[in-house]
């Protein structure tokens, strides 16, 4: 028999998930599989998008004594830096948080 261990993320959905102060949890945008010129791409050798929708936002952030605001409102379409970030799977879903710095841009 199966017993929930403490730290399960299998039940928890992602509107419980509030980052903290400096941070924002991005569902990055879906890999495309096919090019504009109609060829497909083996899953191994796609790249993972560097944009997606902000679903949380934490705190602003104190670094080195003054007040870092929060760049992104819930809902943006936001740029990120390619190395940036962890990894989360919640409800068959990746999401990634980002430190305020790894943001890049805004998309209007």
């Amino acid at each position: 028999m199966y017993k929930k261990k403490k730290g399960d993320m299998s039940s928890v959905s992602v509107s419980k998930i509030s980052p903290l102060a400096g941070y924002v949890l991005v569902e990055p945008a879906e890999v495309q599989s096919q090019t504009a010129s109609g060829i497909y791409i083996a899953s191994e050798n796609q790249e993972k998008p560097q944009y997606g929708t902000v679903v949380a936002v934490g705190d602003d952030a104190v670094v080195d004594g003054q007040t870092v605001k929060a760049p992104v409102k819930k809902g943006q379409i936001v740029v990120f830096k390619k190395w940036g970030g962890t990894e989360l799977k919640v409800e068959g879903t990746e999401y990634t948080f980002l430190k305020f710095e790894d943001l890049l841009a805004v998309v209007k």
